[in-house]
């Protein structure tokens, strides 16, 4: 083994611990052994900041029928329905496992005794939205780790960060990580590896994604020569909190759910004149209306008030987001909730089948990193925590089915040079800034060129800083960001219509004669698309 100082063997490889991660590191734990990298601390990943819920029919009055008709509606047309049918019909039994495994989602009792308590976000025709009040991703994340910790045949390789898969004839063998803490170059060898990186939100300046979310499952797999697919239709929240100090603080869609209505600054409403639904309309549409509204009249951003909601009933359904708000100087019962659009979900990525298989053999992805087809142009409210679960469930069966193979003797190039690290931040601030201008809620073909040059001289700088540099964690992570923002703006360029969350005004409609199908990019770095 040239190089390299330290290797770890396991049967499964997870990289990434969201809510994707740690299901398919418990699950595949039930067959073997399983190395768990995770950039930070356990805890941090998007499923920690998802407020809403997870939508599920374990309501008698519900059926699938609903949530499916609700998710291809929302997806404008791009959903595979096939992986939309797999979500919804398998997403009741996980809710299940879920309790089992110990997450404490909110319960009512009435006369027929205690239930799950149900929301209703935009989008969804009936009330199906499981939650934690409204930290349901982080309470899902407890019950999960409390899980994982007590499972002694998984190992977490905490403050680790994945620098390429490792692939030899389109079969995928692990992965070289970074200990962030020593700097030292690690080779992780499996003989199955999940990508559960989560998302990309980092390509942009305002998002509601953590620091650690800077697409780098999505970069790796490119790299290795997995094919992408949909990631022009990145959804924007249409309601981050706008204050300089709550950069990823989102104010959940569920909070427009039970009555929040959205004003201007004068506070006249604006909702109306988009969508029949107003404030419930899905949220590519709100987000397109906050923008226009916004930038019409030169101001800073919208407002969501929830002061004529009584203040018992926020504290009891929100009580993060009024303790949150409070911290910031705004009290929600009294006062207006200053928000504006922020990059918060791809809808796009990874190719997989619907069993989490990627072009890679070996190689399988679940959660926010791939496109199964589910979510299409644009994502149903909190169908993303039940594809996570759903679809990891089905990757560790399928990886189960595979014969272990033999990973002695492999030479494993370490990346790099050893020059000290060059400061990247104004590189990557500038490719941010273009990202937003023009690959953003609203786009135009001249400033997709316009991006798409200069995107591509920047990501060059960064990837000669990373050819000469000593391995670092800051410096992949903008390698990844670039390499993604690339992506974006190839398949964002090609699209020439518009549809769920791609808006561009040079091709205001939608075409379903040409573009009734999925942007996909295959074959590696010279691919066409």
């Amino acid at each position: 083994m040239a190089h390299t100082t330290t290797v770890h063997t396991a049967d499964t490889l997870v990289i990434g611990s969201g809510i994707a991660g740690l299901w398919a590191t418990l699950k595949a734990a039930d067959r073997g052994t399983v190395l768990a990298l995770t950039k930070k601390e356990k805890s941090e990943s998007n499923t920690n900041y998802a407020q809403g819920g997870i939508a599920g029919v374990v309501d008698p009055d519900d059926d699938f029928e609903s949530h499916v008709r609700d998710t291809l509606e929302a997806g404008a047309g791009l959903c595979h329905e096939d992986a939309v049918r797999v979500l919804v019909t398998e997403g009741p039994d996980r809710i299940r496992d879920l309790i089992d495994f110990g997450a404490r989602f909110t319960m009512i009792r009435d006369e027929h005794g205690e239930r799950l308590a149900l929301g209703r976000e935009g989008g969804h025709s009936r009330r199906r939205i499981v939650h934690a009040k409204d930290l349901t991703g982080r309470e899902i994340e407890r019950a999960l780790l409390n899980a994982v910790r007590l499972h002694d045949r998984v190992t977490i390789r905490e403050n680790h960060i994945a620098l390429d898969l490792i692939v030899r004839d389109n079969i995928c063998l692990g992965a070289v990580a970074l200990d962030r803490e020593s700097r030292e170059v690690e080779v992780c060898l499996a003989s199955a590896t999940i990508l559960c990186t989560g998302g990309v939100g980092q390509v942009y300046p305002h998002t509601t994604n953590p620091e650690i979310a800077t697409g780098d499952g999505v970069a790796m797999a490119w790299r290795a020569g997995a094919t992408m697919a949909n990631l022009e239709f990145i959804q924007f929240h249409p309601t981050a909190m706008y204050h300089p100090e709550a950069k990823s603080f989102l104010i959940s869609e569920a909070v427009r759910g039970e009555g929040g209505i959205l004003r201007l600054k004068d506070g006249s409403t604006f909702m109306e004149k988009y969508h029949p639904l107003a404030c419930l309309a899905p949220r590519d549409i709100v987000a397109r209306a906050i923008d226009a509204e916004v930038k019409q009249r030169g101001e800073e951003c919208a407002y969501l008030d929830v002061t004529h909601i009584p203040e018992e009933t926020l504290v009891e359904r929100f009580p993060h987001i009024v303790s949150r708000c409070r911290e910031y100087g705004i009290d929600p019962a009294r006062q207006w909730i200053p928000v504006t659009p922020a990059a918060h979900y791809s809808c796009g990525g990874v190719v997989t089948d619907l069993y989490g298989r990627t072009s890679i053999e070996r190689l399988y992805a679940s959660g926010e990193v791939t496109c199964t087809g589910v979510h299409g142009a644009n994502r149903l409210a909190s169908n993303s925590l039940l594809e996570a679960v759903v679809f990891s469930e089905r990757a560790v069966q399928s990886a189960a089915s595979l014969a272990r193979i033999d990973t002695s003797g492999i030479d494993v190039p370490i990346p790099g040079g050893d020059k000290e690290t060059d400061d990247v931040s104004p590189l990557l601030n500038r490719l941010r800034e273009v990202m937003w201008q023009h690959v953003a809620i609203v786009r135009t073909d001249a400033g997709l060129a316009s991006a798409t040059r200069e995107v591509a001289a920047i990501r060059s700088e960064i990837e000669n800083v990373y050819q000469r540099s000593k391995p670092g964690g800051t410096l992949t992570e903008a390698r990844n960001i670039a390499a993604v923002a690339a992506l974006i703006c190839r398949c964002a360029t090609t699209r020439l219509e518009s549809r769920g969350l791609h808006y561009n005004t040079d091709h205001p409609e939608r075409d379903n004669t040409n573009w009734l199908r999925d942007t996909v990019v295959a074959n590696g770095e010279g691919a066409t698309v």
